[in-house]
């Protein structure tokens, strides 16, 4: 049932386009698994082996960190109306930060959100789908409006001391943090 390609295809961006989650798993040796949800209109394709998402500072930067140390990335949607259909990108990501030289021209495909971090640029190394008849039916009611919310009423030295500068992963992990406020 599962179908592998080496890279994005037109259908493969359609189906993207369409949802509202995807969610984003790393790994680094002896570290824990981290699995995130991600919604917010953050995510892009950039071109059939690159794609890019959007980070807003939240509960912690373990994607950083795991991408630090070993690279390895794996994001996956699913649909979760018709057809079924569950779809992973397989590649190797990298932070981008507010203060790194190509900030700019990355940043241009993103509306910043309150609370942006960095975005995450994902080299493609591979891509699967598969049936997904086991995802349960579900609709889409509205994005959350909280964490907008939240950093929009926090001042950006507040914002970036408690949220978006971490020393270190839950596993002690080094991070590398934005030295800027992304404008």
């Amino acid at each position: 049932m599962a179908e592998f390609f080496p890279a994005l295809t037109a259908e493969h961006r359609a189906f993207v386009a369409r949802q509202p989650v995807f969610f984003v798993a790393t790994a680094a040796a002896d570290a824990r698994i981290n699995l995130s949800p991600k919604g917010m209109d953050t995510f892009r394709v950039l071109n059939d082996a690159t794609v890019a998402y959007l980070d807003v500072a939240g509960s912690g930067n373990e994607t950083n960190a795991h991408l630090l140390a070993d690279g390895r990335i794996t994001i996956m949607f699913c649909a979760f109306d018709n057809p079924a259909l569950i779809f992973r990108i397989y590649g190797r990501g990298r932070a981008v930060m507010p203060q790194d030289a190509e900030w700019g021209e990355l940043a241009a495909h993103f509306t910043l959100l309150p609370g942006t971090r960095q975005i995450f640029v994902v080299a493609v190394g591979q891509v699967q789908t598969s049936c997904g008849w086991g995802v349960p039916h579900m609709a889409f009611e509205r994005e959350r409006a909280t964490l907008n919310k939240y950093h929009a009423a926090n001042p950006e030295s507040a914002r970036f001391a408690k949220y978006a500068v971490r020393t270190a992963s839950i596993d002690g992990l080094p991070v590398r943090n934005p030295t800027v406020v992304p404008a």
